[in-house]
């Protein structure tokens, strides 16, 4: 608190002699330093300049770094997944018909195959009995349409003419053709016995026809399952055999069909096979080429 005790400290030119002789130091190991931060700067620069030369050269060299040639733009498309799901719950629910209508309408069933499978019997009573079963035929049929259009549907994916993905379009085209083709051929049969006074020989043929439809869309279940979810090698045969029960069939159908009218109409062997011709080859091979036209238009 008193001035007296200021006395004894250092004057301020002592201090600024010190300091004038620290600075003059610092300047002179400053610059002595300064060559040195110099050559740093360099080796930073040749640092970085060598690290850049070592990135490009292995970005040329590396097999799996594509930098040299011109970029390329790839579409990437969504996988589609082959699920056979709605097939398979189609088939199931056609065999399920069939197990069904064996099931409510036994005696139907049985004389059906009685009819078939045995020429012995006397015919017109089980064709009056089967003529009398209107609900049961029409089912039948139904169960024919469906499995025969399934069976369409399934030689084309085998010969793949058409894709597995628009399943329900095709398999539409397919049963719609065949129903179509069959119905046509119904009326202008029942119009020709119209016109020619003829029904109950045309009414015995029609019978005939859908007799060997409804056996045939009975065949064809164990062959539409293999087909649809078997091996390659399996599906081959069974394309084959069916193939050739088909042919049997329709041959079947004519010899009964043929044996069945000279008894009550004149007719030769050869008009009877310009007929087959005319109204059985033909028409299928016209919706044959309706659905080819329409695929390939639609898909």
């Amino acid at each position: 608190m008193l001035p007296v005790l200021l006395f004894a400290q250092q004057s301020d030119s002592n201090l600024i002699g010190k300091d004038s002789v620290n600075k003059t130091k610092d300047s002179l190991s400053l610059s002595k330093s300064l060559p040195l931060l110099l050559d740093s700067s360099l080796v930073v620069e040749n640092k970085a300049y060598s690290y850049n030369e070592a990135f490009n050269k292995i970005l040329i060299t590396n097999q799996f770094l594509n930098t040299t040639t011109q970029s390329v733009a790839w579409v990437i498309q969504e996988k589609k997944r082959l699920s056979k799901d709605r097939l398979f719950y189609l088939v199931s629910i056609i065999v399920l018909l069939l197990a069904f209508l064996r099931f409510v309408y036994t005696r139907y069933f049985n004389n059906l195959f009685s009819f078939f499978f045995n020429a012995s019997l006397r015919q017109s009573q089980l064709i009056e009995q089967l003529l009398q079963a209107k609900l049961q035929s029409l089912l039948f049929n139904i169960l024919f349409i469906f499995s025969g259009g399934l069976y369409i549907y399934l030689l084309l994916m085998y010969k793949h003419w058409i894709d597995y993905f628009d399943f329900w379009q095709i398999l539409a085209y397919c049963s719609f053709g065949l129903a179509l083709l069959y119905l046509i051929k119904f009326f202008t049969i029942k119009f020709t016995g119209w016109i020619t006074g003829f029904k109950e020989v045309t009414n015995n043929y029609v019978f005939i026809v859908f007799l060997f439809n409804k056996i045939m869309g009975i065949f064809l279940l164990p062959f539409i399952v293999i087909i649809a979810f078997s091996i390659p090698v399996l599906v081959n045969s069974a394309v084959i055999i069916s193939l050739l029960l088909i042919g049997i069939l329709f041959l079947l159908r004519f010899l009964r069909s043929y044996s069945l009218l000279p008894n009550k109409l004149k007719l030769s062997g050869f008009h009877f096979i310009m007929y087959i011709i005319g109204v059985e080859i033909i028409p299928v091979l016209i919706v044959y080429k309706v659905l080819i036209v329409l695929l390939s238009k639609n898909l």
